[in-house]
């Protein structure tokens, strides 16, 4: 971390549920986990500028493949509490009240997610593409593309100034390239947000 040599950062690993409470309660200044944007998020939060570009897929066995939200009505699913993807399933069941999908909250990684509905207990999930890909293609499930917001990092609102020089280092990382190399190192393609977003 030399380009933010005036911070000392120290990583931590933490289940899903603990991140917000442990940034509210300043345990954490800032977190990452594929975080999208939400309105509820970013009146409490500080969201830096998009880290990448990483859309929802729609998941689903290829032998009762589901190639749209239209699908997904009367069918079952696996999420946890207080995701983007939890809630693009539980808008959409305000929408289509007549014949909703269900949601098993379980807490499950992705990994035993990706086992469970391989071998049907539940229809589809909907998860990033970034974490998925290469076990939906491993397992020969089959996916479906749908638009997602970007990924950032959040901070807690008395982050201002650490928000700004990570952007400001996000920013030089793009333009240098760096953030194309590690994103085809570590996520095996690019995942990068349009230049536009990073004004």
């Amino acid at each position: 971390m030399n380009k933010l040599d005036q911070y000392k950062i120290e990583f931590q690993k933490t289940a899903w549920e603990s991140i917000f409470p442990g940034v509210d309660a300043g345990r954490y200044q800032a977190a990452a986990n594929n975080l999208s944007y939400t309105k509820e998020r970013a009146d409490k939060y500080l969201y830096s500028l998009p880290i990448a570009k990483n859309p929802l897929v729609l998941v689903s066995r290829k032998d009762k493949a589901l190639t749209s939200l239209q699908d997904i009505a009367g069918k079952t699913t696996q999420d946890d509490t207080g995701t983007s993807t939890a809630k693009v399933v539980t808008d959409w069941n305000q929408n289509h009240s007549d014949n909703p999908t269900t949601i098993q909250y379980s807490g499950e990684d992705v990994a035993k997610r990706l086992t469970d509905l391989a071998n049907g207990e539940f229809d589809f999930l909907i998860f990033d593409k970034i974490s998925v890909q290469k076990i939906i293609q491993d397992r020969g499930l089959d996916l479906e593309s749908n638009d997602n917001p970007n990924n950032y990092i959040i901070f807690s609102s008395d982050q201002k100034e650490f928000k700004e020089q990570f952007d400001k280092v996000l920013k030089e990382l793009y333009q240098d390239g760096t953030l194309e190399k590690l994103s085809k190192t570590y996520l095996g393609s690019s995942y990068l947000p349009d230049q536009s977003q990073l004004q």
